[in-house]
């Protein structure tokens, strides 16, 4: 054998500890670079939002909603929380942290789930296979933001108003909203879209209402219907204003694209999951939605979930309609 100076067993040890750190860090690095596919995460999001509905449509038909109230809006109405809500939340929040670790999750609801014996959902979707054309774009975790609202019009959920209750996702890449599913759950429709590929078959041949109408229909909702139809009537002096009160950003943006209705706007504070979804889905339409200084939103993680700049969604004429209610508003 050969025999050991002093500090031999100790310059073996050092570098024997730096080259364990040396692969935890690049196991590490690699965790950070993991790559997904948009067409995997909107595969996911449709499966998971089409679960999720499921629950809440259950809960809903069992008068299982055992109601709380998170407070009050700013308009002063009350903010309900079912169990529709939290049920909703965990499948969704549990489906995607499985399915991809790394990215940022955002839901209106913040129970912290386990992902414990989760089974992650399918990540292809037939619908979605069909408009890849072989374009199918991989994005570091870490660049990806999955916003979701577990129930949009949770009021309107409590009052038994299911036609307005949607569950929604959406795929923002650097703030930017690529991808977005609404799923109606009492009527059986998802919709979805990805910019630059396409949309779900039940938008198609849909593209907003005929311009150039005598009457403008705005769609608002049903907590401050007042004020907006003054902000609208002076914002089109010479029209016919119909102002139609509904619950849900989710159902209100799909009733403008489907020309029902001329222009959703609300004028005060928004969250930024009950937006994220329409904004994908109209992005991927040539539809428009700004807030009322024409700015586009930007859903990036670590920005506030706050919209306080007013919105307006429209199909065509956005810039018309956004300054004529950005103009009534400031001289109310």
């Amino acid at each position: 054998e050969w025999p050991l100076r002093p500090g031999t067993a100790l310059v073996l040890f050092v570098y024997t500890f730096r080259d364990s750190i040396s692969e935890q860090a690049s196991s590490l690095n690699q965790y950070n670079q993991e790559e997904y596919k948009i067409s995997e995460i909107l595969s996911a999001s449709i499966y998971l939002t089409e679960k999720a509905g499921a629950k809440v449509k259950d809960i809903r038909d069992q008068d299982a909603l055992d109601e709380q109230s998170k407070g009050k809006t700013k308009e002063g109405v009350n903010d309900p929380l079912t169990e529709g809500d939290l049920e909703s939340h965990r499948i969704l929040v549990k489906g995607f942290s499985k399915a991809f670790p790394g990215i940022h999750l955002v839901s209106e609801e913040h129970e912290k789930e386990s992902i414990v014996g989760v089974i992650p959902p399918s990540l292809s979707h037939p619908d979605v296979r069909k408009i890849l054309n072989g374009v199918d774009p991989s994005v570091r975790a870490e660049d990806i933001t999955v916003w979701v609202d577990p129930l949009d019009a949770t009021k309107e959920y409590t009052e038994r108003l299911t036609q307005y209750v949607t569950v929604m996702a959406c795929i923002a890449v650097k703030g930017i909203p690529v991808a977005g599913v609404i799923r109606k759950p009492f009527e059986d429709e998802t919709y979805w879209a990805w910019v630059d590929h396409g949309t779900s078959d039940n938008l198609k041949g849909f593209h907003g209402s005929t311009p150039g109408d005598s009457t403008v229909k705005v769609i608002v909702s049903r907590s401050h219907a007042g004020s907006v139809k003054e902000v609208a009537d002076k914002a089109f002096v010479g029209k016919t204003v119909e102002v139609e009160p509904a619950g849900g950003a989710g159902f209100k943006t799909i009733e403008v694209i489907k020309g029902k209705q001329d222009v959703y706007t609300h004028v005060t504070l928004i969250k930024k999951w009950d937006i994220c979804a329409g904004d994908a889905i109209l992005r991927a339409m040539n539809g428009r939605q700004t807030d009322l200084s024409g700015h586009l939103i930007n859903y990036s993680h670590h920005l506030d979930s706050k919209n306080e700049g007013g919105l307006v969604v429209s199909m065509h004429d956005h810039e018309m309609y956004r300054k004529a209610l950005e103009n009534a508003k400031s001289h109310k």
